[in-house]
């Protein structure tokens, strides 16, 4: 987790260098990297899971989702509020309004018939 402390470090200090008119150029780099990473550490999991090195039969999948997903939308809520914030607390309400719904969205993907919700 200290690479992305310090992508998010960099990237931070890119932003105050560079202005806000290269903000979302940045944001999206590093949303790519979180991205790569985040997805880097399920195939980790998936494997080791179809190894049998895990308990139940899609726990760990779940769980690693369910967590990739939380850690993705944490760091991405405090870009994407300043970027929102800009447009006034229209913007921020809108903002978060979509980080919410996506984050019911993906809840209710995970709740599939036949899924263990628990899991």
């Amino acid at each position: 987790m200290t690479e992305l402390k310090k992508e998010l470090a960099a990237t931070l200090e890119a932003r105050r260098e560079l202005g806000p008119e290269y903000e979302a150029a940045l944001v999206d780099s590093f949303v790519d990297k979180v991205d790569t990473q985040v997805r880097r550490r399920l195939a980790e999991e998936r494997l080791l899971q179809a190894r049998g090195g895990q308990g139940p039969a899609g726990s760990v999948s779940a769980f690693g989702e369910r967590f990739g997903f939380a850690i993705v939308t944490l760091v991405l809520a405090v870009p994407l509020s300043a970027i929102g914030v800009t447009q006034g607390i229209g913007g921020l309400v809108a903002t978060w309004a979509g980080i919410v719904g996506v984050n019911l969205a993906h809840t209710g993907r995970l709740r599939r018939p036949g899924r263990d919700p628990r899991a």
